[in-house]
């Protein structure tokens, strides 16, 4: 299995600084998110300061952009690291989508099935000369003239064509979608192993069905909540006490019977209740959703857990590099590489 660095969505001035300390502490991939900040604007300065490590979106929002744009900027990041670019996309929940970003929504899975079309389409124009037609339910594109087509990227063993793209979800339609069309799925952290195990999987591999001789790539963000630190603790519980208010994700509690507990969870996110939320999430829960134990017993906690669902794993756990580069809890990352790498 890889090691991997959610690094969140670090501002723009931090982003060369992580990115550096990622690769040398030896990360596979650094994955950057879409909250604060625009993640490909980051992706561009992780790629342009650093000569080895993977950098992906982890995610971008697919329906807040023309399918178009996104495989220019896959591409050029993908020109400008030799390969080393990763495109992760998500599709975010409706509210986000019409009240936040201003845009359309329809069901999920279909749509983000078009962008995905719709972006290795611009690509396959771009790297092989192709006629650029995709004619869908959203879309009925033609015109791709050579003023807007960039160059071919140069193909090495180290440049991959297409670029690879990995979704991210929750539920089964999402994973199904994964296994049929992308390179990767990116697991959401509100997840279970059970529910990893019973919805996921099996959905994942109805998927790789339709597909000959194709796996796609298991990504597994975990979150980590040391016992002995408490303020981690309390974070994790916080970060899981929002996740489970989300109505979408409710799925993943329902596997375990705890649907009440997200019922109570969004009544108390719409009154803006938000200090109240992480005393409902008991030690039973936590311990389903993170991997709970003292920090010395982490790393091999966490290889169990992920054992055969994983390709690539992302502990959710802070790496913060000091002034010398490294974070101060080296030593329990530099024991969590050795566990998922032996696993």
């Amino acid at each position: 299995m890889k090691l991997d660095l959610a690094a969140g969505s670090p501002a723009p001035a931090d982003v060369g600084r992580l990115a550096r300390a990622a690769e040398a502490f030896g990360f596979d991939a650094l994955w950057l998110a879409e909250t604060e900040h625009e993640p490909f604007v980051a992706s561009a300065l992780a790629l342009a300061t650093t000569d080895r490590i993977e950098v992906g979106t982890g995610i971008a929002v697919a329906f807040a952009r023309s399918p178009v744009v996104l495989a220019h900027a896959a591409f050029d990041l993908a020109a400008l690291s030799r390969g080393r670019f990763l495109l992760g996309l998500g599709t975010q929940v409706r509210a986000h989508v019409e009240r936040r970003f201003g845009m359309e929504w329809s069901a999920p899975a279909p749509r983000l099935a078009e962008w995905i079309e719709v972006i290795r389409a611009a690509w396959s124009t771009w790297q092989d000369g192709e006629p650029f037609r995709v004619r869908t339910e959203h879309f009925d594109l033609s015109l791709m003239t050579p003023a807007f087509s960039p160059p071919p990227l140069e193909v090495t063993p180290a440049v991959r064509v297409p670029i690879p793209i990995s979704i991210a979800g929750v539920g089964a339609a999402l994973a199904r979608l994964a296994g049929r069309t992308a390179d990767g799925f990116q697991v959401h952290p509100f997840h279970t192993a059970r529910y990893l195990a019973d919805v996921l999987e099996p959905a994942l591999a109805t998927g790789e069905s339709e597909r000959d001789d194709v796996r796609t790539e298991r990504i597994v963000p975990v979150f980590l909540a040391p016992t002995d630190d408490p303020v981690v603790l309390d974070a994790v519980r916080a970060r899981v006490a929002f996740y489970a208010s989300t109505p979408s994700y409710r799925a993943v509690l329902a596997v375990h019977d705890r649907e009440r507990v997200g019922e109570r969870l969004s009544r108390l996110a719409a009154t803006g209740r938000w200090s109240e939320m992480p005393g409902l999430i008991d030690g039973e829960l936590l311990s389903l959703v993170a991997v709970v134990a003292p920090s010395e017993a982490l790393p091999e906690a966490l290889a169990e857990r992920v054992a055969g669902h994983a390709d690539r794993v992302l502990p959710l756990l802070p790496f913060e590099p000091g002034t010398g580069g490294e974070p101060p809890n080296a030593r329990l990352w530099e024991r969590l590489r050795a566990a998922i790498r032996s696993a």
